[in-house]
């Protein structure tokens, strides 16, 4: 640990950014049509990656399970994904956590259907037997299940629970398969436009923090930490960029979803900033901070591993000190090219 550190602080010492860099190849990979992915978009469309060297290699997939699964491939090296599924990557697939895409508490829900909401509210046990659409093994499911949980019910006992893609959620729910559906932005408003849906229950209400994760393959983080470094500082600037031009940024999310099939009111794309908090640099350290003991995003994840056994997923609960890895993210401060292309507002 020592050496690395070490190493870490000599690449901070001498690391040097800007467009006379050669442009290094990166396998970055991500869920397309999500809030936390726009940084992504909009580095591709301000020049970014190749002002700060990199190249990157996308590789999307449908949601977060498959996407850790994946890593053993060396199919890509860094990237974002839900807190969910950052657990299952690092109990079985060597993945590590370098940081935070942004707080989704409000953006992963239950949904009913507009008519059934005040009659679930006012006797949830109504729903024992009753079927939940949800993506398992996610952070949708986590949610889910903390809502049932607060309801009085148990999860999964109570339900029976179907496990589907988000597309196919969205598609069974609106021609009247199942009682609830689990869902994240921007899933949860196609649903409200298409079946005339109703959030019932957010992670955000039943008080189950759901973050989403910036990761990295571990051994690819340790042999290539500057690599790592400046990917973080491309999506931090993403983030403020999001914050100091919410005009283009709506615009660019409109764009980017569209590349989907996404496409959405700029109500709900607003929605999306409005909801779904993200961090900078320094909001970053802060909340990566573990010098009181555990961090808050240790705090965070350690949340899930109630739900991620209960589940099944993993036999016993892994703790977040185990993955949660800050070096980077540090960096990214330590290194002052790198802080102040991270910390850039255009």
């Amino acid at each position: 640990m020592k050496l690395k550190t070490m190493l870490l602080a000599g690449l901070a010492a001498t690391f040097v950014t800007g467009p006379a860099l050669a442009q290094d190849e990166i396998g970055v990979s991500y869920q397309p049509a999500l809030y936390w992915a726009l940084p992504f978009y909009i580095a591709d469309q301000m020049g970014w990656w190749e002002e700060i060297g990199l190249s990157p290699n996308y590789t999307t997939f449908p949601s977060g399970a498959p996407q850790v699964a994946a890593a053993p491939s060396e199919s890509w090296d860094v990237g974002g994904t839900g807190s969910a599924p950052a657990v299952l990557g690092a109990a079985r697939f060597d993945i590590i956590t370098i940081g935070i895409t942004n707080n989704e508490s409000a953006g992963n829900a239950m949904m009913a259907r507009a008519e059934d909401v005040d009659a679930i509210r006012a006797d949830p046990s109504t729903l024992v037997g009753e079927q939940l659409l949800v993506t398992t093994n996610s952070t949708g499911e986590y949610a889910s299940a903390a809502c049932i949980e607060s309801f009085g019910l148990n999860y999964p006992e109570d339900l029976e629970v179907v496990n589907l893609n988000q597309g196919e959620i969205i598609s069974a729910f609106a021609t009247g398969t199942g009682t609830l559906a689990g869902l994240w932005a921007p899933n949860i408003y196609t649903l409200e436009s298409r079946a005339g849906a109703e959030l019932l229950c957010s992670g955000q209400d039943a008080g189950a923090i759901v973050p989403g994760a910036l990761i990295a393959r571990a051994s690819y983080a340790e042999e290539n930490p500057e690599m790592v470094a400046r990917f973080l500082a491309v999506f931090l600037r993403g983030v403020n960029y999001i914050r100091n031009n919410n005009d283009e940024a709506v615009d660019m999310m409109a764009d980017f979803y569209a590349l989907s099939g996404v496409e959405l009111p700029e109500e709900y794309l607003q929605r999306e900033i409005d909801t779904r908090p993200m961090f900078t640099l320094d909001e970053q350290l802060e909340i990566l901070d573990a010098s009181g003991g555990t961090s808050t995003v240790e705090e965070w994840f350690n949340g899930l591993g109630g739900y991620m056994t209960s589940t099944g997923t993993l036999t016993e609960e892994l703790a977040a000190s185990s993955f949660v890895d800050p070096t980077y993210m540090q960096l990214v401060a330590d290194t002052p090219e790198l802080a102040d292309f991270a910390n850039q507002t255009n």
